[in-house]
């Protein structure tokens, strides 16, 4: 209960409203997300867990566990994207082949020069700004279907 309860206390506003909680823990949540103290927001987070006692948890959790899947989600495709950036940076023949295949033709080009000038960059130790603009054009180009 009180892991659930930390949990919700560390959810953005937004998603904590859309959860439609209870009014008393609501209240207790949003009580605890004021306080800096240390000791007093581990006596609210306590009294959170003795609110949720009354409440049933099944739906509570359930959202948790989705938003929690949803994150891991994005952090995988993240690391996709970041593998397959530093397999175009090393320009290995193969990355070229493979991407050609997944995504459409027409953006590869501006992928190849992307690329090229994040080399250009790590070679003279500049900041990393045609890495990002590659690691944008990457999930761009994965969102939209091949053709």
């Amino acid at each position: 209960m009180r892991a659930i309860g930390v949990e919700l206390v560390e959810l953005p506003l937004a998603e904590l409203e859309a959860m439609n909680l209870p009014e008393n823990l609501y209240d207790a949540v949003m009580a605890c997300r004021r306080i800096t103290a240390h000791g007093a927001r581990l006596r609210q987070v306590m009294f959170i867990a003795k609110v949720m006692r009354g409440v049933d948890v099944a739906p509570i959790r359930a959202t948790l566990e989705r938003r929690g899947e949803i994150d891991r989600q994005r952090v995988h495709r993240e690391h996709l994207l970041e593998t397959w950036r530093e397999r175009l940076i090393a320009d290995e023949p193969a990355a070229w082949t493979e991407l050609a295949a997944q995504i459409d033709p027409a953006g590869l080009q501006q992928i190849r020069t992307l690329a090229r000038q994040a080399r250009a960059e790590q070679a003279s130790a500049h900041p990393p700004a045609a890495a990002r603009q590659l690691f944008r054009r990457l999930r761009d180009a994965f969102e939209k279907p091949a053709v």
